[in-house]
C-alpha cells in the first residue's frame, strides 16, 4: 500500500511530515494478516498450510466453552449456524476493524486452546456466488489469525457446493497434510452423500501432501459415517472421527435400538 504522508507546521514554524495510518483510514487492517501470507489463484486466496502430526480427542464447538479443554488434544470447532460465531460481534469483524478490545476477548477466550478447525461457513449453490467467495474468504482470515496470533495448529475446513466450483472452494489448502470435514448433513440424502464422496475424492486426488482427515459427525452408527471415506482409506488416508457431544448421544440412541 502506496505510504502517505500530511504536512504541518508546529509553532516555531518548521514543517513535519506525519505518515498517515493509511491501512486504518482505508478500513484495510486486515493486511497486516494478508501480507505474512503467500497468495494463490485468481482470486488471491491466502495459502493455508496445516501438517502438523496431531490427532484431536473430542471436538468441542464454539458455544461449547465448557469443554474446550475436555482432552489435552480437544480441538475447538464452529460447526453450528453461522451467527452463533459470526454475528456482528464475531471473531471476523474484530479481526476486520482491528478492534484491540474484541480482540482480547477472543484471545482469552481461547486460552490454552491448541487446535482449531476453521470456521465452517455455510455456502451454497443456490446462493449468490459473491457471497460463497465471501464466506470463504473470511475462513481464510480467521484461519491466519488463529494461527499468527494465537500460534495455534488451525485445520482448515472443507467448504464445498456443485463439483464445477471444488477449485475454487478448495484453493490455497492443497499443501496441507491435514484437513476436516463435517457430514452432519451429508448422509441422509443421496444427493448430498454423492457431493460428499466426490468432494473427498478430489481432496485425496489433489492434495499431494495429504495424510489425514478429520470428521467431523453426528451419525449414530460409525460404519454409516466412515462409508463416505472408503475411497480416502482406499488410498491410505488416515480418517479419524473423534468424539463431540451430538456424535456421543447418537452412538447412545443406535445401540439402544438396535444392540
Amino acid at each position: 500500500m502506496k505510504r502517505i504522508s500530511q504536512k504541518y507546521v508546529d509553532s516555531n514554524g518548521n514543517i513535519i511530515r506525519c505518515p498517515k495510518d493509511m491501512k486504518s483510514l482505508l478500513n484495510y487492517n486486515i493486511l497486516n494478516l494478508l501480507n505474512k501470507a503467500r497468495r494463490t489463484g485468481w482470486l488471491d486466496l491466502p495459502v493455508i498450510h496445516c501438517n502438523a502430526d496431531v490427532t484431536p480427542s473430542f471436538l468441542a464447538l464454539y458455544k461449547e466453552k465448557a469443554l474446550y479443554n475436555k482432552t489435552d488434544n480437544t480441538a475447538v470447532c464452529f460447526y453450528s449456524y453461522d451467527n452463533d460465531f459470526d454475528g456482528k460481534y464475531g471473531l471476523f469483524w474484530a479481526i476486520y476493524h482491528n478492534d484491540t478490545k474484541r480482540l482480547e476477548y477472543f484471545k482469552l477466550r481461547f486460552k490454552n486452546v491448541k487446535i482449531f478447525i476453521t470456521p465452517d461457513y455455510s455456502i451454497f449453490n443456490d446462493v449468490h456466488k459473491i457471497e460463497n467467495l465471501i464466506r470463504i474468504w473470511k475462513a481464510r482470515l480467521i484461519t491466519l489469525w488463529l494461527s499468527l496470533e494465537l500460534k495455534a495448529i488451525v485445520i482448515p475446513n472443507a467448504s464445498y457446493t456443485d463439483e464445477i466450483d471444488f477449485p475454487i472452494n478448495f484453493c490455497g489448502l492443497d499443501e496441507c497434510g491435514t484437513i476436516a470435514f463435517s457430514i452432519k448433513s451429508h448422509i441422509r440424502y443421496r444427493r448430498e452423500r454423492k457431493l460428499c464422496e466426490n468432494a473427498i475424492k478430489y481432496v485425496v486426488d489433489n492434495f499431494k501432501n495429504l495424510k489425514t482427515i478429520i470428521v467431523y459427525s453426528a451419525c449414530g452408527n460409525d460404519e454409516n459415517c466412515l462409508r463416505l471415506f472408503k475411497y480416502a482409506i482406499e488410498k491410505r488416508i488416515k480418517v479419524f472421527v473423534p468424539d463431540n457431544t451430538l456424535l456421543i448421544r447418537n452412538r447412545l440412541k443406535w445401540r439402544e435400538k438396535h444392540v
